[in-house]
């Protein structure tokens, strides 16, 4: 992206200079080219680029010598979308004067790498390499499109599979769609329209929602978000629906482009706010992306509102207390000298994708995936391969939660017009780790009215939270994303109640046999006789010593009673019927007691703490089945004083 742009710069910077030169400094001596050489330059400088090109062309039919008339007109080519032409413009310029102006070697190897020339284009940028220059930016950008020659000439051997589908007529128009985002259940599509009025474009959020297997005609969100005079796009929703992050350019901000929240009540969003410092700066900020663990926001920074300037990706995370954190930029891993752009971290939290022109790819930007390392770093970037890239500009890219499906933007031959949103399916080597979600509603188990509920969900094999979410005020609805090759816990819990507790053994699933958990919580009030199954303690099989994760749940409790210092509790242990009778009550018992000594280990008065072991005398299910069975092994807290 910017490397064209720089280079346009660079010849109109030429082309001004020789409009402004005397007749003796022209290559040519022709009065009648000249005349119409600067007839054209008028026409060129104001803009009118179909009435130069005849003036140039005329200005080469009096002296086909005319150097700076085949250079303007190889510009104008250029401009004009006839990028052929212009490299043969470009290469009469060489054959007259391989020394006239140096800069057209890199301008044909720029050109043939945009046309996918890349054996031809290599040599021209090798040649100017070998000439040299003094120019910084053309400095940068020659071994960059070096690269590109490279990867291109491979890319086009080793194409990867690639049928895109355009999302057809209920998301795409005349107009330009692109910058699209989803909800973790797949059931929520949002995007940016830009809508062309009499006076300017403008850009306006829209969603569609997918019923029975279709999306419905896609509508302007509304206001608010969106407004009638200002600018809304690149959206990004929270994995459960409830929060809306968007770019807008509004008075009152802190740059050119802010980033901005509202979230959903019912169904109607809140009146839009500005993220604020430190996220937001003098800079430019734009193009949010949102992980699914609803912490962590990746978006771009560029230095100034002028495309040239570097954009770059950053990362920032929200705190305990409600506030983002200083932006840190993602390292050299990812950023490079040149543009990188339009993130996108799919639902495993391991995954991003991006957009950029500073790694090896096809020509122009190309879209790149990056794996997270056990120590936190990104791994080298892999191009995601020809066709998806080519040598246009490929952007705005995201990935449904199942990891099989990617939608981008593209203004390919085909569609509706302008640039239109389609689909792919993504090959194995380029996949996310997938996930599966779990949904429902909280509630208050008496009165059934919604809870709003804090959700962790932990790896049991880390002890580190990986999610963490919200069920609505309004509702009490959530979704909570769940990745698939882990076990975990997860823990629901709201001031006044009983915490929820619940186990998801993810690590030998089968993703194609992975469904989502429509659940819903009802939470118990901490009151006496209230009670809950501790779903996160383990032991091994007819053995009573605590498994190491347990530790995960049981913290979990002691932190419940510590801030609940006058309720009193039972721990019971329960069996399935295998074994006797009498065995079974000895290990309830020896397992209730694990709990109660785990408690008291950790300052909790013993006063306030009792055991008991049932065995299998007080079964919650069918002992005949191995599932019912898994449901009567199990520990339970009960109050029993407050």
């Amino acid at each position: 992206m910017k490397r064209f742009i720089l280079l346009s710069l660079l010849c109109f910077c030429f082309i001004g200079l020789a409009f402004g030169q005397h007749d003796q400094k022209l290559s040519t001596k022709n009065k009648k080219a000249i005349k119409f050489y600067q007839q054209g330059g008028d026409a060129y400088t104001l803009g009118h680029y179909d009435d130069a090109i005849p003036l140039m062309q005329q200005a080469i039919k009096e002296d086909t010598s005319f150097i700076e008339a085949h250079i303007v007109l190889a510009d104008l080519y250029e401009k004009t979308g006839k990028p052929e032409d212009a490299v043969s413009e470009d290469k009469k310029v060489i054959n007259l004067n391989p020394a006239f102006f140096p800069s057209t070697y890199f301008t044909i190897g720029r050109i043939d790498v945009s046309l996918g020339h890349y054996t031809e284009a290599l040599r021209f940028l090798q040649i100017f390499q070998q000439l040299g220059t003094r120019d910084p930016n053309m400095n940068l950008q020659t071994p960059l499109l070096i690269q590109d020659c490279d990867y291109g000439a491979w890319g086009l051997k080793h194409p990867v599979p690639f049928n895109p589908q355009n999302m057809g007529d209920a998301i795409n128009t005349p107009m330009w769609e692109y910058f699209p985002t989803l909800t973790a259940d797949g059931l929520t599509f949002m995007f940016t329209r830009r809508l062309q009025t009499d006076n300017y474009d403008q850009e306006d959020i829209y969603v569609s929602y997918k019923v029975n297997g279709q999306w419905t005609k896609a509508v302007n969100l509304g206001s608010p978000p969106n407004t009638p005079q200002f600018n809304e796009g690149a959206p990004t929703i929270s994995a459960d629906g409830h929060l809306l992050i968007f770019a807008s350019e509004r008075p009152g901000g802190f740059g050119s482009m802010d980033l901005y929240f509202t979230l959903k009540r019912g169904d109607q969003w809140t009146e839009a706010r500005n993220l604020g410092r430190p996220v937001n700066s003098g800079n430019w900020e734009s193009q949010p992306c949102l992980a699914t663990d609803g912490r962590s926001l990746y978006f771009v920074r560029a230095d100034k509102r002028s495309i040239t300037s570097n954009m770059d990706i950053f990362l920032t995370h929200l705190d305990d207390s409600g506030y983002w954190s200083s932006p840190q930029r993602l390292g050299d891993s990812i950023n490079t000298a040149a543009d990188d752009c339009y993130p996108f971290i799919a639902a495993d939290n391991q995954t991003l994708y991006f957009c950029s022109d500073g790694w090896p790819g096809m020509g122009g930007m190309d879209i790149f995936v990056s794996r997270k390392k056990d120590d936190g770093s990104w791994g080298t970037p892999m191009n995601l391969g020809y066709p998806i890239n080519s040598p246009k500009d490929e952007t705005s890219i995201v990935v449904d939660p199942g990891g099989q499906l990617a939608y981008f933007s593209s203004d390919r031959q085909g569609g509706y017009g302008g640039q239109d949103i389609y689909s792919f399916a993504l090959n194995d080597a380029v996949k996310p780790t997938p996930v599966t979600y779990m949904k429902g509603k909280v509630y208050d188990a008496k009165t059934k009215l919604p809870v709003q509920a804090a959700f962790n969900l932990i790896d049991l094999s880390t002890g580190k939270v990986v999610i963490q979410s919200y069920s609505s005020a309004h509702d009490g609805t959530f979704l909570v994303c769940i990745p698939l090759n882990k076990n975990y816990a997860l823990n629901a819990n709201a001031r006044g109640y009983l915490f929820y507790s619940e186990t998801f053994a993810m690590k030998d699933s089968n993703a194609s046999k992975i469904h989502p958990f429509m659940i819903n919580v009802p939470l118990q009030p901490i009151d006496t006789g209230a009670k809950i199954v501790l779903k996160n303690v383990f032991f091994a099989t007819n053995k009573y010593d605590l498994e190491p994760q347990s530790q995960i749940e049981l913290d979990k409790l002691v932190g419940f009673l510590n801030a609940n210092p006058t309720v009193k509790i039972e721990i019971s242990g329960h069996t399935d019927n295998q074994g006797t009778p009498q065995s079974n009550i000895i290990l309830s018992k020896n397992r209730a007691k694990a709990v109660y000594q785990y408690l008291v280990d950790h300052n909790i008065a013993a006063d306030r703490l009792t055991y008991k072991g049932y065995g299998q005398t007080r079964p919650i299910a069918d002992n005949s089945t191995e599932e019912g069975r898994a449901q009567n092994r199990r520990t339970e807290m009960k109050i029993v004083g407050k």
